[in-house]
């Protein structure tokens, strides 16, 4: 006897096959007949013609502290998602010593963008090792979880706060390795590393420390496990991003491994760069590599208040400045005439920085608690500043004051908004659909639905065909991650499975809840149309009229399918000359590696004159060739 049969459904099975009419049999979490099924069961399931699909995989998520106090991930399964990645950004919540705590709670909170007693009230720091934590969790689990561990958190381990100023010994990188051999052994399905993210003191996190011998290292441990190294690559640099994707490339090949990187976005300000960063990463998949790029759904809206620095202000000196100076001296400076003026100008003639459409007079009141200032919620400032005479800048500076700060500003489509361009990239079979960021930035914006929204924008626009969108969603995560038996209905994979409507399918408007641990904060979300019913390994978990069901069958997904045939050898020509300099390097010994046919003086004179590109990991006192991570010859007259 079947425990469930789901019929007259059509069937998309995530393998990107056309959809079919059909029934799909469920027995011990496991889908064991599809199509004509025959035979009794406990519960029959009348599809009643909507969409039956795997369960979504959230490939980029930071659920590691939600998880701790929310096992469902809220609202993840309301939009159909099944599995969530966790500790993506080179940082997972274990293994973490307890004279760590401190500053990984403190690193994490930025990233969530979640208040002290929050983190403080849903995170007791009851773990150290990888497999506490993930025993932790897997405690009334309601979703799949497949975690990835941090480089960072390897280091800290390892190193101490070492981790955070200088390059690992040999000892120490042997210690890393016999770590994340431990981790993958309790369940983890990857690495991830960064290149770009900073700390709660703005520092670089502890991986970018690691030089180029420590990566290559921990990658070959990554390849005895079939799993998968993610990275946060110079996304907002061409000519860095280009590199690195070569740099990955080049692991991938050597280590048989798969490496995904994000994120990726399109701007008017840069328009190649996606296009660019997809060919790059499309030509090193053709010569042996799998290295694969991911992309968000949604277009770049991002909240804030002028309490905090954030990347909004990072052209403006004068307002970073102050804004970092602490909230006193922030009110101090608007309320002063000179500084006032001087602020609303700077702000009126911004630079956008990250190729941003950065305009603030299009902001509009996002959250005030004021009564007087309710009726302004939802409106732009441009129109208020219209009504009283002044500018938009004054109109936010004027309610960020009476609100003590607290006020919220919003700014809508600053990048990634062209839904045609968006929709060919997101079509294209090499591109990852990822960078979701479910469970961070709460104040900044509601980082699910991601899964409606792509029906919703490019499947019913006729973008993308529905049978590719639900293999984005499933088994090529699946496959990017190394997930075994998930991703696709098909006779003996876990019956993680979505009902819905593809006429319906949608993200909610944006909304602000309270409910993070200890009554402290807030966050955004959005709540899902259009999903009829969500099963977790064969237990219905969420019904789209009743709401969740209280049942709580997830797992922690196995990974370890991830390898790949290593291939050394079979590079493409690079589109920039670079090198990964070791930690011994001199400048005569890189000049000699560089242009080993010229005299050692010659070779450093002219390796000294080209342009020579930094790595992001400190900023020196001067340039040492540690520092240098590509070369370009001066172009010749």
């Amino acid at each position: 006897m079947f425990d469930i049969v789901i019929r007259n459904a059509r069937v998309c099975d995530g393998s990107g096959s056309p959809i079919f009419n059909g029934s799909v049999a469920v027995r011990d979490g496991r889908i064991v007949a599809i199509g004509e099924v025959e035979g009794p069961a406990k519960e029959i399931v009348d599809a009643g013609g909507l969409v039956l699909a795997p369960g979504f995989i959230d490939q980029h998520t930071h659920f590691d502290a939600q998880l701790l106090w929310d096992r469902l991930a809220e609202p993840s399964l309301e939009h159909g998602v099944t599995t969530v990645v966790t500790g993506n950004c080179s940082l997972s919540l274990a293994p973490v010593k307890p004279e760590h705590h401190d500053y990984l709670g403190g690193t994490f909170r930025k990233i969530e963008e979640m208040p002290a007693e929050a983190m403080d009230a849903g995170v007791k720091w009851n773990w150290q090792t990888f497999d506490d934590y993930l025993k932790l969790i897997k405690q009334d689990l309601g979703i799949n979880v497949a975690p990835v561990v941090g480089h960072s958190l390897l280091r800290l381990w390892v190193m101490g706060f070492d981790a955070r100023s200088r390059r690992a010994t040999p000892a120490e990188i042997a210690g890393m390795r016999e770590l994340l051999r431990e981790c993958f052994k309790a369940g983890a399905v990857a690495m991830s590393t960064s290149w770009v993210d900073v700390d709660v003191d703005n520092r670089p996190v502890p991986c970018r420390l690691g030089e180029p011998d420590e990566l290559d290292a921990l990658c070959a441990v990554i390849s005895e496990f079939g799993g998968t190294l993610q990275v946060v690559p110079e996304f907002f640099l061409v000519d860095m991003l280009m590199v690195r994707i070569d740099i990955l490339a080049d692991l991938s090949r050597k280590h048989g491994i798969t490496c995904t990187f994000s994120p990726i976005f399109d701007s008017e300000a840069y328009p190649e760069n996606v296009g660019m960063a997809v060919e790059r990463s499309r030509l090193q998949s053709a010569n042996g590599a799998r290295v694969i790029p991911q992309m968000q759904v949604r277009s770049i809206d991002i909240a804030f208040e002028l309490n905090a620095t954030s990347s909004l202000v990072s052209t403006m000196p004068r307002w970073w400045a102050m804004l970092a100076a602490g909230r006193d001296a922030t009110k101090a400076a608007l309320r002063d005439p000179e500084q006032r003026k001087q602020l609303v100008e700077d702000a009126l003639n911004v630079v956008p920085p990250l190729g941003l459409k950065l305009d603030f007079n299009e902001a509009i009141v996002k959250r005030a608690m004021l009564p007087d200032h309710q009726p302004l919620l939802g409106r732009k400032l441009k129109d208020i500043a219209a009504e009283r005479g002044t500018t938009s800048v004054d109109v936010m500076i004027d309610i960020a004051l009476a609100e003590d700060l607290n006020a919220s500003f919003g700014l809508e489509d600053l990048a990634h908004d062209n839904a045609d361009k968006i929709g060919r990239y997101l079509a294209d079979k090499h591109v990852a659909i990822g960078a979701a960021d479910g469970g961070a930035h709460l104040a900044r914006f509601a980082t699910y639905g991601d899964t409606g929204l792509l029906f919703s924008r490019y499947v019913r626009s006729g973008l993308i065909p529905i049978e590719e969108a639900v293999r984005k969603l499933t088994s090529h995560g699946a496959q990017v991650w190394g997930l075994k038996n998930r991703g696709e209905i098909k006779v003996g994979y876990a019956a993680d499975l979505v009902l819905f409507d593809d006429q319906t399918i949608d993200r909610g408007p944006e909304i602000v809840v309270h409910d993070l641990p200890g009554g402290k904060g807030f966050r955004y979300l959005r709540r899902a149309s259009g999903v009829s019913k969500v099963w977790v390994n064969g237990a219905l978990t969420y019904d789209g009229e009743t709401g969740y069901s209280g049942k709580r069958c997830g797992t922690i997904a196995a990974g370890g399918a991830g390898s790949i045939p290593a291939a050394p050898g079979r590079s493409p020509e690079p589109l920039r000359r670079w090198v990964y300099p070791q930690s011994s390097d001199s400048w005569e010994k890189m000049a000699q590696r560089t242009l080993p046919d010229l005299p050692v003086d010659e070779a450093v004179s002219q390796l000294q004159s080209w342009n020579l590109y930094l790595a992001y990991r400190l900023a020196p006192a001067e340039i040492t060739p540690q520092d240098i991570l590509f070369i370009e010859p001066p172009v010749a007259a």
